[in-house]
């Protein structure tokens, strides 16, 4: 991994010890690699949380023949019944099981890939295991759910404050193996303002480390840069992007999101949108006190603003 550009990968833990986890949720999966039996799961929360990277580190400890697939790109029937199917059947060169890791399953089609997949799921019991991924578990059905045990990701704000004092150690290391010189109270800023999604975080350093240095004011920066991105979407009505910053940005407080869109539409949104701008925050500020899903609250209220509001 020492050829890899993006730090997320370069740097991705190789055993669940490594893995930035809570102590119950770290201890979870070390039992399972005591006893070298890896069941069927779903491990579900937010990104960056480190899903996928524990269902590899899992593997890899355990010297299991595993595939990855990204459910996102890949999530059609044609690839349950051909690339899954033919590698769940063969015999693993490595002895013992095999295990498929369906990244973002959330994305595979409710309608025929997952009910095929309670098939398949019974079908290679002897030959194979598999770990789905999700952000979104009500988006798995639950006979799905019933046939392997949900693990959710989540995080208490006080676990919060020592997972990411333990994030800054491995982040102090990796800016000092690239060469960066860094202010510690601006990473600090910075981890604290995305955590917990670690990947997230990495990403976000590595781009504000680029000229070998990270700047005092870095959080400043990448504030107006976020909502640089989001006003882009917006004024482009490119949903697919607007969407992505949605989701990565869940993190964060809608009402905090909200505000930010409102204090910064000058030089942004030409005047005569203003009001009806102003209007439409204010109703899903009020819708968001009693939603279900805050993501798809948030990607209505900006679906609006896309259709509505006229950006310079």
């Amino acid at each position: 991994m020492s050829d890899e550009f993006l730090w997320a990968e370069k740097y991705r833990p190789k055993t669940i010890e490594e893995c930035i986890l809570p102590d119950d949720l770290k201890s979870r999966f070390l039992d399972i690699l005591k006893t070298g039996e890896v069941p069927n799961m779903i491990l579900t929360g937010s990104p960056g949380l480190g899903k996928t990277t524990v269902a590899r580190a899992l593997c890899t400890e355990l010297d299991l023949d595993y595939m990855v697939v990204n459910c996102s790109e890949n999530g059609n029937i044609d690839t349950l019944r051909g690339k899954i199917r033919q590698f769940a059947s063969s015999i693993s060169l490595m002895g013992g099981y095999k295990v498929v890791i369906l990244d973002e399953a959330d994305y595979l089609n409710i309608v025929s890939t997952q009910p095929a997949l309670r098939g398949f799921i019974e079908e290679f019991s002897d030959n194979c295991r598999f770990i789905m991924t999700c952000n979104m578990i009500n988006r798995i059905l639950p006979a799905l759910r019933s046939r392997c045990p949900v693990i959710a990701f989540n995080t208490s704000n006080k676990e919060k404050a020592g997972l990411a004092a333990q994030f800054y150690k491995r982040v102090e290391k990796i800016l000092k193996d690239e060469n960066i010189e860094f202010d510690p109270k601006s990473v600090a800023d910075l981890i604290i303002e995305f955590a917990p999604d670690w990947r997230r975080n990495l990403g976000e350093l590595q781009q504000f480390s680029r000229g070998g240095k990270i700047d005092p004011n870095v959080k400043s920066l990448l504030v107006d840069s976020k909502y640089d991105t989001l006003f882009k979407a917006l004024k482009d009505k490119d949903f697919k992007a607007m969407r992505k910053w949605v989701a990565d940005n869940m993190n964060v407080d809608p009402n905090v999101i909200m505000r930010g869109i409102f204090d910064r539409m000058e030089g942004r949104v030409k005047p005569q949108s203003i009001p009806a701008i102003v209007l439409i925050l204010a109703d899903y500020q009020f819708k968001h006190s009693f939603v279900a899903d805050f993501e798809l609250n948030m990607v209505a209220c900006m679906t609006e603003l896309m259709s509505e509001g006229e950006y310079l």
